[in-house]
């Protein structure tokens, strides 16, 4: 099995989380029912999916009596599954990349944590995962009494419920709701003529070009979106350099990012001018799908919504003539 995103975006994806402006969340957590819209862009702009595009996140759930009465949130997407479950209200504490819970304190700068700050807020349970970092800071976290879980990350539909069962039983509220509204985590065989998008992680600010391949965590949505992922196509690795060779060699129908990236490289004027884009069908009739740098990769509750958002886009990134 290749690696997941995780261990080779690292620091650059929290840098990209980091960066991205803060918007608000509601939400209905039962997406396919939402049948939410998307705006048409303007002649060659971006499609963009903001996190303001997606319906409000409701309870499916409720506090038990084995649910701490303070938590804190620090796993990536896990503020949203959180507030689903009925316990946001009970979240005193959030990583930087989350938007959810609004009133809870920032207690990270992307994922690294302060001790000091998640101790004064005397949680009885944080919630981490992989990429919660250091472990000197969780250590004294965890010598103040706290109770510290590690729940599985996730980079696939498939992974979206193990997790929500791993948040789940820490809280102590059940699943089952919550678990009814994902989306269908089965491959689906893509059509014939279905759109070969590439994904690219950029930031331009730090000079990181990225091309995403098999388990980035881009190809399962655009898969599930009836699209085929032109880097798990070729056999690439999660991410490699973007260069004008290998991108000129899948030749993808539209491009994918996330907006944080779009703006890092001054629009698609400045991604355009990236080596090679400019020479892809993509680049040439700027088909550019720009998704928010917070709910492009978050696996959470709203994303069976954010599937069916970059399904319209693919549809309208489709109707721009080659």
């Amino acid at each position: 099995m290749r690696p997941r995103g995780s261990a080779l975006l690292g620091a650059a994806l929290a840098a990209a989380l980091l960066a991205a402006g803060c918007t608000s969340a509601g939400g209905d957590s039962s997406p396919a029912a939402s049948s939410p819209t998307l705006p048409t862009a303007a002649p060659g702009e971006p499609i963009v999916i903001t996190a303001a595009d997606l319906p409000d996140l409701t309870a499916q759930g409720s506090p038990g009596p084995q649910t701490p009465q303070r938590i804190v949130s620090l796993a990536t997407g896990v503020g949203e599954t959180l507030v689903a479950l009925g316990v946001g209200d009970r979240v005193v504490g959030r990583d930087e990349t989350s938007e959810v819970p609004v009133n809870a304190a920032v207690v990270t700068q992307a994922h690294s944590v302060s001790a000091e700050r998640v101790i004064a807020l005397q949680p009885g349970l944080v919630i981490v995962d992989a990429r919660t970092t250091p472990e000197e800071a969780l250590d004294q976290i965890r010598a103040s009494g706290a109770r510290v879980v590690k729940i599985p990350e996730a980079w696939t539909l498939a992974d979206m419920a193990p997790r929500t069962r791993a948040v789940a039983e820490a809280v102590g509220v059940d699943p089952a709701p919550l678990l009814a509204t994902l989306p269908d985590a089965q491959t689906k065989s893509a059509s014939p003529d279905a759109p070969r998008v590439a994904f690219l992680y950029l930031r331009g600010t730090s000079a990181i070009y990225l091309l995403g391949g098999e388990g980035s965590g881009a190809d399962d949505l655009i898969t599930a979106a009836g699209g085929v992922d032109a880097g798990a196509e070729a056999g690439l690795d999660p991410f490699v350099p973007l260069t004008a060779e290998a991108l000129a060699a899948l030749d993808p129908d539209v491009l994918l990012v996330m907006s944080g990236g779009l703006e890092s490289v001054n629009g698609v004027d400045g991604l355009v001018a990236l080596p090679g884009v400019a020479q892809t069908t993509a680049g040439r009739e700027r088909r550019i799908i720009a998704v928010d740098d917070r709910v492009m990769l978050s696996y959470g509750p709203r994303t069976g919504a954010l599937v069916e958002l970059l399904r319209a886009a693919l549809a309208q990134a489709a109707a721009t003539p080659a």
